[in-house]
């Protein structure tokens, strides 16, 4: 093997000492984190989507690993990024649904990045972070932001404040206009409203966090391992890609929208004519102007990666860095009427998740191509720690993904998943994936679903109420009842679920934390 190393007491690969402090921080890897916002899987040519063009990404799979089951357990921005950061499930981390103004460094103390910093890496973040305070590091030696529309952070400044947001400061700087924002096209930081970027291409954000990460690797301390965060707002709203992706996506077909057949016992909470609402009817017209809004987008991100790996190899570092490519949580896209995210189905809660490895560390690890693992944004926490040979912290549930590299079998058998939601009634929406089904929960009246994804992966046909499929309904529902039994809002009463238990966004613990 081209790498010597020894096992610690938690299974993870540890490189053996070497002589000089120095040469100990050479032989780690260099990691690289792609987060981009609101991605769903199978916005990916790798995926099957043969309506988006995305061949960086898809080269980054071929010559990596693909996570076809990859999940986002609390499918919002917030909770999510909590996930990632400290590679807990919502169990342990505390969120259960969207909520700005809680202090992340008090909460969360030890990160992916602050473990990497205690071991020797300079650690950097560009782009978004969505945490509170928004200039917290949250473990980064530095971070520059820009979080996109942040509704805690505008009340408190009035408005976009360059003071807070970096690339406002820079935006102003390159425009020379004083009041620039990026809200200025008026689409909406959550409108389903699409439109064309009416400004350079080289001043669109995603360019902006390139630039800016392209920078730091000119700009780093070169004894010492990086990690870089690299973290795009896009393909989030507002949708305003480049003129002439916008133009390309506007003449091409999409994919035909899943349309449910159990759609109609939620119909009482459609918000028809409310452009930022979650679930309604929209005409083909304005889904059509979104969809080409979302792919010209998430292909301007593909075309950065291809900068990036260009940037790696021109200096020299693409042979000794670890690069990750992931979301935070995906997008409904008009699915069953619904838009945005943080319900359960495959469109909010599956992510992309690409895994590129040195040559060294892949013949230790495994071969490339794609992995069926059920996999969740925690365990991005402990792979990356376990690939630069750093021991993880006590107290993470997130669970490295090499064994399922190797062939060595999944790393769990089911995953649970959860999020507040408010378009489909006031519910706690709690959810089981396991190998072929998914079961979800409603926590205000108790409704049940069981979609088969191997015979129906666009969760058309409700089989809860099929009895041919008692069994397996009573199996998730006893998956379910294990995962709530010692949560405090009461969900478990016995072997039994109990609906219509007050809903909480946060475990106690953590609302401590939050500014009342």
């Amino acid at each position: 093997m081209l790498r010597m190393g020894c096992r610690c007491r938690h299974g993870h690969t540890r490189m053996q000492a070497t002589d000089t402090q120095n040469a100990h921080h050479m032989t780690r890897p260099n990691i690289i984190l792609v987060c981009v916002d609101q991605m769903r899987a199978d916005a990916l040519g790798a995926d099957g989507n043969e309506l988006i063009d995305t061949p960086w990404l898809d080269r980054l799979a071929q010559y990596g690993n693909r996570f076809s089951r990859a999940y986002s357990a609390t499918p919002t921005c917030v909770p999510a990024r909590v996930a990632l950061f400290t590679g807990k499930s919502p169990e342990l981390h505390g969120r259960y649904g969207y909520r700005e103004g809680i202090s992340f460094p008090d909460a969360y103390p030890v990160t992916l990045q602050s473990t990497l910093r205690d071991a020797g890496y300079q650690t950097f973040g560009v782009g978004k972070m969505h945490v509170f305070p928004d200039r917290a590091r949250c473990g980064f030696d530095d971070v520059l932001l820009h979080d996109g529309f942040l509704h805690v952070s505008r009340h408190l400044t009035k408005g976009p404040s360059a003071a807070i947001d970096d690339y406002v400061l820079w935006l102003r700087e390159q425009t020379g206009d004083p009041s620039a924002d990026y809200q200025d096209t008026g689409a909406g930081c959550n409108a389903m409203a699409a439109r064309p970027w009416e400004r350079e291409e080289r001043l669109h954000p995603t360019r902006w966090v390139a630039d800016q990460s392209f920078r730091f690797l000119q700009r780093r301390d070169p004894t010492r391992p990086f990690f870089l965060y690299m973290s795009f707002h896009r393909p989030h709203a507002p949708f305003d890609p480049p003129q002439w992706l916008w133009e390309k996506y506007r003449d091409r077909p999409g994919p035909r929208r899943a349309h449910g057949d159990w759609l109609g016992r939620f119909d009482r909470f459609r918000r028809e004519g409310d452009v930022e609402a979650e679930f309604a009817t929209r005409k083909q017209s304005v889904h059509d102007e979104v969809r080409a809004g979302y792919y010209g987008a998430i292909e301007f991100i593909d075309l950065q990666i291809n900068r990036l790996m260009e940037t790696l190899s021109d200096q020299g570092l693409l042979q000794n860095t670890v690069i990750a490519f992931v979301s935070d949580h995906g997008e409904m896209l008009g699915d069953h009427d619904l838009y945005r995210k943080s319900v359960g189905y495959e469109g909010s809660a599956r992510v992309p998740f690409l895994l590129h490895l040195p040559r060294y560390i892949r013949d230790e690890w495994g071969p490339t191509g794609e992995v069926d693992a059920i996999a969740e944004l925690r365990d991005l926490m402990p792979t990356l720690l376990d690939a630069a040979g750093v021991e993880v912290p006590e107290g993470v549930d997130g669970r490295s993904l090499r064994p399922a590299i190797a062939g060595e079998g999944p790393v769990r058998d089911h995953l649970h998943g959860e999020h507040v939601i408010g378009q489909l009634g006031y519910h706690s929406m709690q959810w089981i994936r396991s190998e072929r089904y998914k079961y979800l929960w409603f926590s205000g009246d108790g409704h049940e679903q069981l979609f088969d994804l191997e015979a129906d992966p666009l969760e058309e046909h409700d089989l809860a109420a099929d009895p041919a499929h008692a069994d397996e309904l009573a199996r998730h529902r006893a998956l379910l009842v294990d995962a709530l039994r010692e949560r405090e809002e009461g969900f478990v009463d016995g072997d039994d679920l109990v609906p219509g238990r007050p809903i909480q966004s946060e475990a106690s613990w953590v609302r401590e934390f939050a500014r009342l």
